[in-house]
């Protein structure tokens, strides 16, 4: 594992920029597409639907070709200024060794969603971009831009860096570090482990997943125990975990993984919204942060360049 490059934060859009609808994975529907499309032209910017972005070749939004062909020319457009991920599912994982080669920090765009767009993520992690685990276009659709966390992914894309507090949950560890912001949904990063995408080191690292058993998720972490992943983290964040049943052994998923983390000396905070949820707050992925963790809140601040 090797550390992060130095950070690089995308320019700040502003009115007159174009956005680029993608979908780097599964199917979504087209409604929803639209009506991202039209609340991103009320607040002024334009809006480009990649050719592929309402397609279908299987459960995926197009072949490999025509996915990787999509986020490419998006990624290369001088124009284009972000690119909204449509939704998750999956398929990310067969775009990164064949974006490898391009030189993604010759001009820097912002990436935009989560869930499966963990390996997107960490592509650009591993370059040293700064991009923005958040949600897509469904909440762009359905919810209004004055809703949390379409005001906060508004505001990173327009250059600010907003402070995210939540309040404290009763098996947090108390303390304060600082590092790189990574992570994501968990099974995705858990197949990028030893890869070039492998963005563990050193790292404030949150997590989130949904439709996992316990049991899954338990293994998933007692993975990352044996690997020394978690002994190499600053702080961690454990966001939603949805969709799942209790099990003879547990009857919440934080009580799994309390004990496996009752150990680590950095500060832990669980039940961060963030995740598979209406609410899911975005974070500036692979941007330098600081995790405070006291009695009363959690916070994740980032440093003001200009200080």
């Amino acid at each position: 594992m090797e550390r992060f490059p130095a950070p690089v934060f995308p320019a700040p859009l502003r009115r007159g920029d174009t956005i680029a609808i993608v979908s780097p994975a599964s199917i979504i529907d087209p409604a929803l597409v639209e009506k991202a499309s039209a609340s991103l032209s009320l607040l002024g910017y334009k809006v480009k639907v990649m050719p592929h972005a309402l397609g279908a070749a299987g459960s995926y939004s197009g072949t490999v070709e025509q996915r990787l062909d999509d986020l490419t020319t998006a990624l290369l457009d001088p124009e284009v200024r972000a690119i909204l991920c449509s939704r998750g599912g999956y398929g990310c994982v067969h775009l990164l060794d064949r974006l490898a080669p391009l030189d993604l920090g010759a001009d820097p765009k912002w990436i935009i969603g989560f869930s499966d767009v963990s390996a997107l993520h960490a592509l650009m992690a591993s370059r040293g971009i700064v991009s923005i685990h958040g949600s897509m276009a469904k909440a762009l659709a359905l919810y209004p831009h004055a809703a949390p966390f379409n005001a906060m992914l508004l505001d990173m894309l327009g250059g600010q860096r907003p402070t995210l507090t939540f309040e404290s949950h009763p098996l947090n560890r108390d303390g304060e570090a600082s590092g790189r912001l990574v992570g994501g949904n968990l099974a995705v990063l858990q197949a990028l482990i030893s890869t070039p995408y492998d963005i563990f080191n050193d790292a404030i690292l949150f997590i989130e997943d949904v439709a996992e058993p316990i049991y899954k998720v338990e293994r998933i972490l007692y993975q990352l125990r044996l690997a020394g992943r978690l002994d190499n983290l600053k702080g961690l964040i454990i966001g939603q975990f949805t969709l799942y049943n209790a099990d003879r052994n547990f009857t919440d998923i934080y009580d799994m993984i309390a004990p496996l983390t009752a150990d680590l000396t950095i500060p832990v905070a669980f039940n961060a919204p963030i995740g598979h949820i209406p609410g899911n707050m975005p974070l500036l992925h692979a941007a330098p942060a600081t995790l405070t963790v006291t009695p009363a809140t959690v916070k994740i601040h980032y440093p003001d360049p200009n200080q």
